[in-house]
């Protein structure tokens, strides 16, 4: 029973004590209880008073800024200006070398045309004063090179007037057939030697001959056959300076093949004597006599149509407006007059 009523004592304090708690905290002004709200509104301002100067202070280190930059752009500027004052003093104080230009290719013709024209006035100079000049190196090379053109031009010029002048009249040409009347050739092969076979070879650049007298020309290739082929073919074959000819419609031809141990030819092709079938030795025996008389020819008259005759056929060709066949064609027999 005591120890009841101690506890319900007990009790009652403390429930006592509780409620006295109670009424003091309500009987608290109400300052304190806003004092932390007040503190917190307080740092606010500050924050944004503090934000406020530093935007303030902002433009003006941004301008501080600037005028560090146009500051130190001056000083370069100045640097400059004095580097270049120096630099044109002192070429001022220098003396200049002369300047050296080179020539250019397309003005290497005029001084040519200097030099020649200088040459010339040193040779009328010469002249007058009865000396002989002397030709600088270059102006003799220019000269060489302007010259040699008109000079082989008035070679080929004088040369066809002698061939006009020195062309056999009627009673050579027969004296010059009388002589070769009873001629014939012999194989020469150390002096001209024989031409080798060539299976259908064509006459080279004869696509180009126009006109019906060259037709022979322009058809021939070479050909080997047998002794009964041409012999069927053909009403004439001839042995003659040392190799077997065919005749055909004015022409000699090669006989490839007639016969293997005759068969030295100088010239492989067509050559033209006429419709009289005079042998082909005869006839180039005759314009070698020919062309003799009018300067063409210097080699001997031995009825072999090897590089020397037609060397000299091609020049006198040239020289007459033909064709230069290198060969004895119609046109060029007629305009020895032996057609």
């Amino acid at each position: 029973m005591k120890k009841l009523l101690m506890i319900l004592i007990s009790c009652s304090l403390a429930l006592a004590a509780s409620a006295t708690a109670q009424q003091e905290d309500a009987s608290q002004p109400p300052n304190k209880k806003q004092g932390g709200e007040h503190r917190a509104a307080k740092e606010a301002h500050a924050a944004k008073r503090e934000l406020k100067q530093t935007n303030a202070v902002q433009p003006v280190q941004k301008q501080q800024a600037v005028q560090k930059q146009q500051a130190v752009q001056k000083q370069h500027v100045e640097r400059k200006a004095a580097v270049e004052t120096k630099a044109a003093l002192k070429a001022q104080a220098t003396p200049v070398a002369p300047v050296v230009t080179k020539v250019p290719a397309k003005n290497a013709t005029l001084n040519a045309n200097e030099h020649g024209k200088k040459e010339r006035n040193n040779r009328k100079e010469a002249a007058i004063a009865n000396k002989p000049a002397t030709p600088t190196p270059a102006a003799a090379n220019v000269s060489a090179a302007a010259t040699a053109a008109p000079q082989a031009k008035g070679a080929n010029k004088q040369r066809k007037l002698q061939a006009q002048a020195k062309k056999p009249d009627a009673q050579k040409l027969q004296k010059i057939k009388a002589e070769h009347a009873n001629f014939k050739a012999q194989p020469k092969p150390d002096k001209v030697p024989t031409v080798t076979f060539q299976q259908d070879r064509h006459i080279e650049g004869a696509d180009h001959w126009q006109g019906e007298r060259y037709v022979a020309f322009r058809d021939y290739h070479s050909e080997r056959h047998d002794r009964e082929f041409y012999h069927s073919h053909y009403r004439r074959v001839e042995l003659i300076g040392g190799g077997y000819y065919y005749w055909n419609q004015g022409y000699w031809y090669p006989a490839w093949g007639y016969d293997n141990s005759a068969q030295y030819y100088a010239y492989d092709g067509p050559i033209y004597v006429g419709s009289r079938a005079e042998p082909p030795d005869h006839v180039i025996a005759d314009v070698q006599a020919s062309l003799q008389e009018q300067g063409y020819y210097e080699g001997e008259v031995d009825g072999l149509l090897g590089p020397l005759t037609r060397a000299a056929l091609a020049a006198y060709q040239a020289d007459n407006g033909l064709y230069t066949t290198e060969a004895i064609d119609e046109p060029t027999l007629d305009s020895l007059g032996m057609g």
